[in-house]
């Protein structure tokens, strides 16, 4: 059976199909159900959380509520930086679909690490951001599903907070890292067992960066 990356698609049968062992071939495989997808017409839902205190749907309004039959998805801040666009990896429809993060941009943090004594990707770290009276904990397991892959960083969504309170690391090697008024809408790595943190350069906006001569 084929799996075509569009709805509309018909790949030909590739050779001679051999009756003994019942193959048969499909050449479209979402005409077997006469629907849209594999998955029964099952349509995405999207999800927002309101201040910690639940969810509210909003697929529609998104957009996101297609019936492409995805797999995975994956939050990266493609356009601007600490701004979550999200990565949909699907069968129909189209292979790869990105929506772009249009709520009002507020400050962030992102966070790489180095381990030493730990792995080099500090996987399995805990990070706790205290900012204010709130207490954000990430910890660093980057999603790794079918056909996708997280990059190894936490971050954390800061709102109107323009710092960091207190970064506390929990290493996997039992080490423990704190560092106090680290400033929003950076992009920093942590080494482990050095408490001076490094800054990756920052990265312009697709939408004010200026194409090459």
């Amino acid at each position: 059976m084929s799996q075509p990356g569009k709805k509309e698609c018909e790949v030909p049968q590739p050779g001679e199909l051999d009756p003994e062992l019942s193959e048969f071939w499909v050449g479209n495989p979402f005409r077997i159900f006469q629907q849209n997808n594999l998955s029964s017409f099952e349509r995405n839902r999207a999800y927002i959380n309101v201040e910690g205190k639940g969810f509210l749907e909003f697929s529609h309004l998104s957009g996101a509520d297609t019936d492409s039959d995805s797999r995975a998805v994956l939050a990266l801040d493609i356009f601007e930086p600490g701004k979550m666009d999200l990565v949909v990896r699907q069968v129909g429809g189209d292979p790869l679909a990105i929506y772009r993060n249009e709520f009002p941009t507020q400050n962030y943090l992102k966070i790489s690490l180095d381990g030493v004594k730990s792995n080099s990707f500090g996987l399995g770290s805990k990070l706790i951001a205290r900012v204010g009276d709130r207490k954000i904990i990430r910890e660093m397991y980057p999603i790794n599903s079918y056909q996708t892959q997280q990059p190894a960083w936490c971050h954390f969504g800061l709102g109107k907070a323009e710092k960091v309170d207190k970064l506390e690391v929990l290493w996997p090697s039992g080490i423990r890292q704190e560092f106090k008024n680290v400033e929003a809408n950076q992009h920093l790595l942590i080494v482990e067992e050095i408490d001076e943190i490094r800054k990756f350069a920052k990265s312009t906006p697709a939408r004010q960066s200026k194409p090459t001569e």
